[in-house]
C-alpha cells in the first residue's frame, strides 16, 4: 500500500484529508519536508507540502521510494522540478483556487462603497438615524472596467452583467475564450481607464503589470471613477491612489491588498504560522496612510479567505493523488520540464 504524508499540516486539514483516504496510510506531520528525519514518514511513496518545505535534490533524496510530489500551492519553484524529472517524480499543483470567493469579494467591496454602508452601520449602532449624507448609487447602468479576465476576472464580468452594469475588459486571454455580450466590449488599457466608473484589476503581479497604474495615467480615469484592487497591491502605486484621492480623480478606493505588504506568494500564506513569523503585517499596517482615510475601504487580504476557496485546495489535492493513483494525473507541473 502507497504510503502518502502530508507535511506543514494545519490541525483543521487533518479531518478532510483522513475523510478523503479511509483505504490508504495517510501520516501527518507539521514540519517541513527537509527537517524530518522520523525513517517511518521518509520511506513514503507519495508526499504532499506546502510551499515553505524547500525540495531540494537533497531533500528530495531523503524520500527513496518517492514518486509523486502534490504541493498544495499554485506555484511550484520550491521544488526542484529538474531532479523530479530526472528521478521520474510526478509534480503535480493546485493551478487556482477561489475565484467566486474573490469576485464576490470583489463586489462586496463595491457595494460597501456604492451603498455608503460602512458610514451607514456605524451611524446607527451610535443610536444615530439620519439619512440625508447617505445618498449612494446603483450599480444598474454603470461602466465596469475588468483588468484581466481568466478565471476570476470572468466570474466578475459575469456578476456585472447580472447587476445590469456595461462592461469594458483589457485582457491577455485568447478570443477563443472571450465572453461575448451585447453590454460587453473588449478595449485598451487607455481607453479603459477614460471610459469606466469603477476600475477592478484581476492580473498577476509581474514585471509587466507592476506599477501598471501609476502617477502618469491614474489622472486619465473619468473624474469620479472608483479603483478596486483584490489582485496584488503593487499593480498600483500607492502615491497615485492618493493623489488621485485628493484631487477628485477617485471617489473611493476599494482594497483588499497593499502594497507595503510582505512579499507574498501564495494566499493560504496568511493562515500559516511561519508567515505570521516572517512578517510584522500589524505594524506595515498601521504605518500605511491609506488606513486612516475614510474614502479607503480595507478588508486585510481576506478576499480568498471562505471554507469553500479552502475546501478547493485541498479537494483538488486529493483529486490529483488519486487520479495518479489510477494511473491518470492530472494538473501535472512538470510536463514540459
Amino acid at each position: 500500500m502507497d504510503k502518502i504524508v502530508f507535511f506543514e499540516i494545519e490541525e483543521w486539514e487533518k479531518y478532510p484529508l483522513q475523510q478523503s483516504f479511509p483505504d490508504k496510510q495517510i501520516l501527518f506531520s507539521n514540519r517541513k519536508a527537509q527537517d524530518e528525519t522520523a525513517q517511518e514518514l521518509l520511506d513514503s511513496q507519495i508526499i504532499s507540502t506546502f510551499i515553505y518545505s524547500t525540495l531540494t535534490k537533497e531533500t528530495l533524496a531523503k524520500f527513496p521510494n518517492l514518486k509523486l510530489v502534490a504541493t498544495r500551492s499554485t506555484g511550484f519553484d520550491h521544488i526542484d522540478m529538474a531532479y523530479c524529472k530526472e528521478k521520474g517524480i510526478t509534480v503535480v499543483n493546485v493551478p487556482s483556487y477561489g475565484a467566486h470567493s474573490v469576485a464576490e469579494h470583489t463586489f462586496s467591496l463595491i457595494l460597501a462603497i456604492s451603498r455608503k454602508l460602512i458610514p451607514t452601520i456605524d451611524r446607527s449602532r451610535r443610536g444615530k438615524f439620519e439619512i440625508e449624507d447617505l445618498k449612494g448609487f446603483d450599480l444598474n447602468g454603470k461602466t465596469l472596467g475588468v483588468v484581466g479576465a481568466g478565471k476570476i476576472g470572468t466570474k466578475v464580468i459575469e456578476i456585472a452583467l447580472c447587476f445590469g452594469m456595461k462592461v469594458l475588459v483589457y485582457t491577455g486571454t485568447s478570443s477563443k475564450d472571450k465572453i461575448v455580450h451585447e453590454n460587453l466590449k473588449y478595449v485598451f488599457f487607455d481607453e479603459l481607464l477614460e471610459g469606466s466608473d469603477i476600475i477592478t484589476l484581476h492580473v498577476p503581479l509581474t514585471e509587466e503589470t507592476h506599477y501598471m497604474i501609476n502617477r502618469d495615467n491614474i489622472s486619465d480615469m473619468k473624474k469620479g471613477c472608483i479603483l478596486i484592487n483584490t489582485a496584488r497591491g503593487p499593480l498600483i502605486e500607492t502615491a497615485a491612489i492618493l493623489d488621485a484621492l485628493e484631487s477628485g480623480i477617485l471617489k473611493a478606493a476599494g482594497l483588499d491588498v497593499l502594497e507595503e505588504e510582505c512579499f507574498l506568494k501564495e494566499e493560504r500564506e496568511l493562515l500559516t504560522d511561519e508567515y505570521l513569523k516572517k512578517c510584522d503585517i500589524k505594524t506595515q499596517l498601521l504605518n500605511h496612510v491609506l488606513l486612516d482615510r475614510d474614502d479607503v475601504i480595507y478588508t486585510s487580504h481576506n478576499a480568498f479567505n471562505s471554507d469553500e476557496s479552502l475546501n478547493e485546495i485541498l479537494h483538488t489535492t486529493v483529486a490529483n493523488i488519486n487520479s495518479y493513483l489510477e494511473g491518470k494525473p492530472q494538473n501535472v507541473a512538470n510536463l514540459s520540464t
